[in-house]
């Protein structure tokens, strides 16, 4: 029975990644079918999937506290469940900034930035599909590198944006409008690094 309990910790895990992973190919199929018009009824449908994860976290949240011995540290399990979270949250903030700065038309460099969001949500779920055996595995450190480099991949696509943006347009709206969308994007794959970092960090606190 308690070999079950510590593996519900490590499936609740997979199911609020699987929460940013709805969140990121709906975030995607907006921008690539990008109607404007529609944002309000889409904004309903992904706060759909963010309450969804919190639904899933506080419910983990009361599991956590009736309970004495917990797989890893209750700290820990906190901590990753709060950075998942993040991520879901973050990709939500992007589609209410085309919404507040009333954007009309989707730039190739949100598209592209976006694409990485997903492969990040991605590769975030095959490494807590792994997370479980953490001290025997031999994948989930890859992972956690491939993670990070698309973190940096989206890094160098924010800078080449934002650059494009102040070179190329004269709209002084436009420029503020994309510039903060062009940053809520990046915030994604930084919320995304951050629990390829928590993860690594159990990890290392568990070896």
């Amino acid at each position: 029975m308690a070999r079950r309990r510590n593996e519900d910790y490590f499936d609740t895990f997979v199911k609020l990644v699987d929460y940013s992973c709805q969140a990121a190919n709906l975030l995607n199929d907006i921008m690539n079918n990008y109607n404007a018009d529609l944002l309000q009824e889409k904004m309903k449908e992904m706060h759909e999937v963010e309450h969804g994860g919190d639904t899933e976290r506080h419910a983990m949240i009361r599991k956590l506290s009736r309970e004495f011995i917990t797989p890893i540290e209750r700290e820990d399990i906190m901590s990753l469940a709060d950075a998942i979270d993040d991520v879901t949250d973050t990709i939500e903030d992007v589609l209410l900034r085309l919404y507040m700065f009333n954007i009309r038309s989707i730039k190739d460099y949100a598209k592209k930035m976006t694409e990485i969001i997903v492969k990040c949500c991605s590769g975030l779920k095959q490494a807590l599909d792994e997370f479980r055996n953490f001290q025997k595995s031999k994948m989930l450190h890859d992972l956690i590198i491939e993670v990070n480099l698309l973190e940096e991949k989206n890094d160098k696509l924010y800078a080449e944006a934002v650059r494009d943006l102040y070179v190329n347009s004269k709209n002084v709206v436009e420029i503020m409008a994309w510039h903060q969308a062009y940053d809520y994007l990046e915030n994604c794959c930084d919320a995304c690094e951050e629990v390829a970092n928590v993860i690594e960090y159990i990890v290392l606190k568990n070896s």
